[in-house]
């Protein structure tokens, strides 16, 4: 029997979940606390009080501690941005189009230097060893602690990138290390600021998962700790601290992944309406369909692994306005028990409408009895009609479909909306992002331009290096299983190019 807990740390709730195998046996539902980790604490304390054995075979984690800390330009660290692919790509420098804010948090300092390739794999020029190593001295002489190295078409050749990593490591002991081939996709200056955002998240991700295992152990709870990602799948703790960024958006995909795994489809839009904002997102084979377009985090552009979403400011602790009538984007978030009319507060939220409304019974009815029942209709019909939009924007064909609606405020969502087939209520609904979180597997996946090989044999090698990838992630190379193949011929570069894209997902090892 497998026996796991499930944690995700929302920016309203914190939930858990302890499954045994198929089945959930307990589910908690928590406030998220302003530090996060003694929300998780509180929620680990809670669930064992219901009964969850200390004896598990995993925990797994999903947190907006990442993406929060981007958002709210708070506990960042100053990176060394390395751009290899001189004499091109000089004009335009590392963080050009970051938001001026953050950039003064995250710049340290900036080294151009000489290599890289070109669009069909050969040198540049040769890459500056000396630039390298006398960038490296300055890096620790100026006591940088994290690099970010970006070189031009390294997803084609990383050698540049590798030479330059192991120059720094040997000038910097200890320093945090991120290259750009291992997270991005072809584009420079996008794949560069995942890099550089990487980078500065590095110290925050190895603090962040220490607090958790620190929670886990207080708990008594000796499992091995997993931190979710953003394609629905996990990383060992240990392995996710090198590549916060995969954190990113990994909220709404773990609710996704619960979703089809409480209602048992893996063909679906999913909505997920939480105490801050509602998102909608659509399963392909069980697995959050991914963009394929740049994607912005906290101002800055970006081009790696992200699910497509739709997020609106939309939620159970939305504020309500009067005159004129408004529902969010504010939120009174995790404040929501405390502010909200029915539990006592001065805030009219949409949880209180829904009260009015008899949506749902929470908190002193009585509270919004005397809400005038114009303001209560039309409240409903506003957030109605904000759904209803959301989700014909990301259906992508215009016959009807499911919709599962899961989160702690889906009791927002109408019963009827233009293009769906049928609303899927689940059990465990509220919590079905915690779920997510526990029945994660371990994935790989590989993004690469392949020459002087057959299609087969390109696929074949792709394969091999996910498989490779997953297994050092922590799965069980047994249990692997290829979830999604892409090919694509390059006619403008020599020897049969193929570029290749496998992603495979196995069982915790």
């Amino acid at each position: 029997m497998k026996r796991r807990i499930g944690i995700d740390v929302g920016g309203t709730n914190t939930d858990a979940v302890y499954l045994e195998d198929a089945r959930v046996v307990h589910a908690v539902k928590t406030p998220t606390t302003r530090d996060v980790t003694s929300g998780v604490t509180d929620a680990l304390r809670r669930l064992l009080q219901a009964g969850a054995p200390v004896a598990v075979d995993a925990a797994m984690i999903g947190t907006t501690h990442f993406t929060n800390a981007v958002v709210q330009r708070r506990d960042l660290t100053r990176v060394a941005a390395i751009r290899i692919g001189l004499p091109s790509g000089a004009s335009l420098e590392p963080f050009v189009d970051w938001p001026e804010d953050l950039a003064a948090l995250v710049r340290g300092e900036v080294f151009m230097l000489e290599g890289g390739h070109e669009f069909d794999g050969r040198a540049l020029v040769p890459l500056d060893i000396a630039g390298v190593r006398a960038a490296a001295r300055r890096i620790r002489e100026a006591g940088l602690t994290s690099v970010g190295i970006a070189s031009v078409f390294s997803p084609l050749n990383a050698s540049c990138e590798l030479e330059a990593a192991r120059i720094v490591a040997e000038e910097c002991p200890g320093v945090a290390l991120t290259m750009s081939h291992q997270l991005g996709r072809i584009g420079l200056l996008e794949r560069e600021n995942a890099t550089l955002l990487n980078a500065a998240l590095v110290g925050l991700a190895r603090t962040t998962a220490q607090a958790f295992t620190d929670a886990l152990a207080a708990s008594g709870i000796r499992a091995p700790l997993y931190l979710t990602q953003n394609d629905g799948t996990v990383m060992l703790a240990s392995v996710a601290e090198a590549f916060p960024v995969y954190g990113f958006a990994s909220g709404p995909t773990n609710s996704m992944r619960g979703a089809a795994f409480l209602s048992k489809l893996t063909d679906a839009l999913v909505i997920d309406v939480g105490g801050t904002t509602t998102d909608i997102g659509s399963l392909r084979r069980g697995f959050p369909r991914e963009a394929n377009n740049v994607i912005e985090i906290g101002g800055v552009r970006t081009l790696f692994r992200m699910p497509d979403l739709l997020s609106i400011g939309l939620g159970g602790g939305s504020l309500v306005g009067r005159a004129p009538l408004s529902v969010g984007p504010r939120s009174v978030g995790y404040r929501l028990v405390e502010e909200g009319l029915v539990f006592g507060g001065e805030e009219l939220t949409a949880t209180d409408i829904a009260v009015a409304a008899g949506l749902i019974d929470l908190g002193d009815r009585r509270r919004v009895a005397s809400l005038p029942a114009e303001l209560v209709s039309g409240a409903v019909a506003r957030m109605h009609a904000m759904i209803d939009e959301a989700v014909d924007r990301m259906k992508t064909d215009a016959g009807d479909e499911p919709l599962i609606a899961v989160g702690g405020g889906c009791f927002l969502v109408p019963e009827r909306i233009n293009g769906i087939s049928e609303v899927i209520h689940v059990e465990h609904q509220a919590v079905a992002n915690a779920v997510g979180a526990a029945i994660a597997q371990v994935s790989g996946e590989i993004d690469r331009i392949f020459q002087d090989l057959s299609r087969d044999e390109a696929i074949a090698r792709a394969r091999q290096l996910a498989e490779a990838q997953a297994a050092s992630a922590g799965a069980d190379p047994r249990t692997l299983t290829t979830v999604e193949v892409e090919d694509l011929p390059l006619a403008y570069l020599p020897g049969n190019s193929l570029r290749v894209r496998v992603r495979v997902v196995g069982e915790i090892a």
